[in-house]
């Protein structure tokens, strides 16, 4: 069986040319080298699998070429490429600054690759300070990172520094294109659109995407194939989602909520996914702004198709609950129900504008249209002692409009009686005694809560888990800068018996300070073990306050303890303790 090389590896560009995404830097760097400005120190920086290091091997051949060189001569001896994650002590600089001394036996320059420099230590970092900043004339670094903040400022400012950036959609998705047209396969512009959106700015994740697809779908690349094998919610499913939504089918909505999460999908991605097509929806409204929307060209006819049926309005508030649900979601409880909801409260966005315009009808509107009848308002005037004139009494009544009169007339229709709010014969200064006497008495009932202790949960915990979170407290309240109260608790550790942890302090004052703020911290226990038995017991140990205290006389003699020739030298020069 023929070996199989991936396409990263088997496309990795070999000229500046190739170089996808990166023509500014590409082309400051051929510049240098024609004329001849080009740094003895380069960093690249920049994500993960945008061409940092090809660039690096690619500039490290053209300075070696004056084309007299065979085609795939690679000048292996004059490139010297360190992996800085797996030699970063300060013995791997030395012996490079060691191997730089030496002239190249083949070309002009020595390249050295430093790959993840971040990772070199604080100490190799300053062994390669003089080195890099004085190099010899024949001997050129480029150093690698995807962490520019992690190197010291004092070897960035030695170097020229190149900021590769994120590979955009369209330019992954056209190489994608070309390497499928290299290989013979036949794929939908949507299906590699997907990929190159999944990628997230990387040509090296495009690529292996590519090849994992291609091995699931074979010569035939299809976007259901390319959402089915990255498991990726596919436009289609948005699409039909926003026409349920205004079509006001809730059930029909809520069975394809359940479908997707069928199919191993969560909630949030959902919901996210959803915010993201309204945001489409209300870009694609715009002449100016569908050059925004990063999809192939079939599915941006679809969404300039939809967007003409959804309303400025609709998607302003659709993005608006689509983007509360999703800040939410992390902290709900019951998350299925949140979004469910939220896919509720859209599809009845719409629907709200019919309920509004039919309030003043007895019968709904919808009956009338339904028999071919323009509906009336009515209104029933109340009954009066004074019977109707004759001539009100022959008025002629349409008939649509005598059968509701006869309907409310049978059944007596009269007003609801009207409710009368009593207000407030004064109003009362926030500051007053008055005010805050009420307001004290307000605090006290509701202090007066009866709890049934049985109801309380007490699950089981170790001494173990009850030190963790004992440490996570003192954690907490050094990050609130509360470092007193975190140094006295730091004095002991607690030893547990049943449900009470006791503890031992050197003098009562700490001992006062534990109980003034034992609420906060057992309350932070309770929840945290989810056993509201607990309780502290807390003691002073005198003993221990001597530990804590020692005179001057006491240092010296543990001092003279374990080393006896201190009092010989004290002796000798006459010192006081």
């Amino acid at each position: 069986m023929e070996h199989f090389v991936v396409s990263a590896r088997k496309y990795r560009p070999q000229t500046f040319k190739d170089v996808v995404g990166q023509q500014a830097i590409t082309n400051t760097l051929l510049n240098a080298i024609e004329n001849n400005h080009l740094a003895q120190a380069l960093l690249f920086t920049g994500p993960r699998g945008v061409g940092k290091t090809t660039c690096a091997r690619i500039l490290a051949k053209m300075i070696n070429s004056d084309g007299t060189e065979a085609g795939d001569e690679d000048f292996a001896f004059n490139i010297f490429e360190l992996d800085a994650a797996s030699n970063n002590s300060v013995d791997d600089i030395r012996s490079l600054t060691d191997q730089v001394r030496i002239p190249p036996q083949v070309g002009k320059y020595k390249v050295y690759i430093i790959d993840e420099v971040h990772m070199l230590s604080q100490a190799a970092f300053n062994a390669f300070l003089k080195t890099l900043e004085e190099p010899p004339k024949h001997c050129i670094f480029i150093l690698a990172t995807t962490e520019k903040h992690k190197i010291i400022p004092t070897i960035l400012s030695r170097c020229q520094i190149f900021d590769f950036k994120r590979i955009t959609v369209k330019d992954a998705k056209e190489y994608l294109k070309y390497i499928a047209e290299e290989q013979g396969i036949t794929a939908e512009d949507d299906a590699l659109h997907i990929i190159a959106q999944k990628a997230d700015g990387a040509m090296r994740d495009a690529l292996s995407i590519f090849d994992r697809v291609v091995s699931f779908s074979g010569k035939n690349l299809t976007r259901q194939a390319v959402t089915e094998n990255l498991n990726v919610l596919d436009y289609e499913t948005y699409f039909t989602s926003t026409d349920l939504i205004l079509e006001n089918k809730i059930p029909e909505l809520l069975l394809q909520f359940n479908n997707t999460l069928s199919k191993g999908f969560d909630g949030h991605h959902f919901i996210a996914g959803l915010a993201s097509h309204f945001r489409d929806l209300l870009v694609s409204k715009t002449q100016e702004t569908i050059e925004l929307l990063e999809v192939g060209e079939q599915t941006k006819a679809k969404y300039l198709e939809q967007s003409k049926k959804a309303s400025h309005e609709f998607l302003m508030q659709g993005i608006n609950l689509a983007n509360d649900c999703d800040l939410k979601y992390k902290t709900s409880k019951n998350q299925r129900l949140l979004v469910e909801l939220c896919l509720m409260q859209l599809a009845s966005i719409t629907h709200d504008g019919e309920k509004k315009n039919s309030k003043h009808y007895i019968i709904p509107a919808s009956y009338f249209r339904k028999k071919g009848i323009t509906p009336i308002p009515v209104n029933i005037p109340a009954k009066t002692e004074n019977a109707t004139t004759s001539a009100e009494a022959k008025t002629e009544i349409p008939e649509p409009v005598k059968e509701v009169a006869e309907v409310a007339e049978k059944f007596q229709v009269t007003e609801p009686p009207k409710i009368v709010l009593k207000q407030e014969s004064k109003r009362t200064s926030g500051l007053s005694l008055k005010s805050l006497k009420a307001k004290k008495e307000h605090e006290i009932k509701q202090m007066e809560v009866v709890i049934n202790e049985d109801d309380l949960p007490k699950e089981s915990f170790t001494e173990a888990e009850f030190i963790k979170v004992w440490n996570n407290y003192i954690e907490k309240l050094t990050k609130d800068g509360k470092h007193n109260l975190a140094s006295i608790l730091s004095i002991d550790v607690p030893k547990i018996k049943d449900t009470v942890a006791h503890l031992e302090f050197p003098n009562a004052t700490n001992k006062v300070e534990v109980e003034r703020q034992q609420y906060d911290l057992l309350s932070y226990i309770r929840k945290t073990l989810n056993n509201f038995d607990i309780s502290l017991s807390i003691t002073v140990n005198e003993v221990m306050e001597k530990k804590y205290a020692y005179t001057t006389a006491e240092k010296f003699e543990k001092l003279k303890e374990k080393n006896p020739n201190i009092d010989m030298l004290r002796k000798t020069f006459d010192l006081d303790v």
